[in-house]
């Protein structure tokens, strides 16, 4: 099977992830409106997303990094999260936003929020590309949503299975 033969259809294309990246930095922007923002990227996933969200908000924006896991070697997520790259800076007194490829269960980013919530910002808000909601776990309040998605194992613009096809410009259902 070839790169491409595993994709069985493209669920958002190019065009529609653009228009909604633009719809959702003008949201922001005007959320916002008078404040600095610092974006959190969740790794590695979110890097696609965040590169080109940050462009469309039109505030003084910075961004930092954090990498989790809770899934080991594993399929599925253990529950137990751990940091496995921290914020190189303080978050205190600041606007957040952390910014999510994609939220199932809500376990990992229900965890992320609270650890981030006691580093004292003046506001803290998720944004995330794609969400199913038919997988969540955890009740988290996600304040900005690209799209919501049927219960599909999906990949590109960030999303990836085995560290492939991150680099794809369009959300596409994978049967590996």
């Amino acid at each position: 099977m070839t790169y491409l033969e595993a994709i069985t259809e493209i669920l958002i294309d190019e065009n529609k992830l653009k228009k909604k990246v633009q719809e959702l930095g003008a949201q922001i922007t005007h959320d916002y409106q008078g404040e600095s923002l610092l974006l959190i990227g969740v790794l590695k996933g979110a890097v696609v997303f965040l590169s080109e969200l940050c462009q469309q908000i039109k505030l003084p924006v910075t961004f930092d990094f954090m990498a989790v896991s809770s899934y080991g070697s594993s399929t599925k997520s253990s529950g137990v999260v751990r940091i496995l790259k921290d914020l190189d800076d303080s978050l205190e007194g600041k606007h957040v936003l952390i910014v999510e490829d994609i939220i199932d269960t809500g376990l990992t980013l229900d965890y992320l929020y609270r650890h981030l919530l006691n580093r004292g910002p003046a506001s803290l808000g998720i944004c995330t590309l794609l969400d199913k909601p038919s997988r969540r776990i955890v009740d988290v309040k996600v304040d900005y949503v690209g799209f919501q998605i049927p219960d599909r194992f999906v990949v590109g613009y960030g999303l990836d299975y085995n560290e492939r096809y991150r680099n794809l410009p369009f959300i596409a259902v994978l049967d590996p």
